[in-house]
């Protein structure tokens, strides 16, 4: 019994594979695309005027505490199955659909640690910078920003590792990854001990990716401690 266990996993492990990649392509322009909305709004939300603060404030505000799951149905069924471009009908994906629907919340988180960043740069060198004559956005991307990316980096790793985590609320709405690929094996094959194993192998797989993250988050944290 055991070894059939066993041999069925080994046949449906590319299947596994190929259903974590999908996870993993998510998590990468989740947080690609997160980062890079979420920077435009930190820097909004640490500008001098209020009237750019105040969008980016409650934008942080709403995306940081609204369910994952809810932020995917939304953008999964909000959206539309097909765009029409250029006199074309283009298929919009699920994946798609929840990819945005991560990087969402992620535009948030990485906002929230672009100020928290910034506001942990020491106020006198904003002071020596301006008795240099330094404008504002001279200060600001001179001075601040290189030494804010350094701070910033073991948090964003964290907030990585859980974007990754967070894919596995795809299958939720039809995306065909790692956990649909597990609940078609399990339920093809039909005996509990491989269900067991292959749920045991969805676990190991996402500890294996996001355990060395967690690691090197830990490490740059510490060696970053007193910068």
């Amino acid at each position: 019994m055991v070894i059939e266990t066993v041999g069925a996993l080994w046949e449906w492990s590319p299947a596994l594979a190929t259903g974590f990649w999908q996870n993993i392509l998510i998590s990468l322009l989740a947080i690609a695309l997160g980062s890079l909305l979420g920077l435009l709004i930190g820097a909004l939300a640490v500008s001098p005027l209020w009237i750019t603060r105040l969008p980016a404030r409650i934008w942080v505000q709403v995306f940081r505490n609204a369910p994952w799951l809810v932020l995917i149905y939304f953008t999964t069924y909000v959206f539309p199955f097909e765009l029409h471009i250029g006199g074309h009908w283009v298929a919009f994906p699920d994946w798609v659909k929840v990819t945005i629907g991560l990087a969402l919340p992620a535009s948030a988180n990485v906002a929230e640690i672009f100020r928290g960043a910034i506001g942990s740069i020491p106020g006198t060198q904003w002071e020596a910078s301006r008795s240099l004559a330094f404008t504002w956005g001279q200060i600001f991307r001179s001075i601040i920003l290189p030494q804010c990316f350094k701070r910033m980096l073991p948090p964003w790793m964290n907030l990585y590792a859980v974007i990754t985590m967070g894919t596995a609320l795809a299958s939720l709405v039809g995306v065909h990854d790692l956990i649909d690929t597990a609940q078609i094996a399990s339920n093809t094959v039909n005996r509990t001990g491989f269900t067991v194993m292959i749920y045991f192998s969805v676990l190991a797989l996402f500890f294996v990716y996001c355990y060395p993250i967690s690691r090197l988050t830990q490490h740059l944290e510490r060696r970053y401690a007193f910068s």
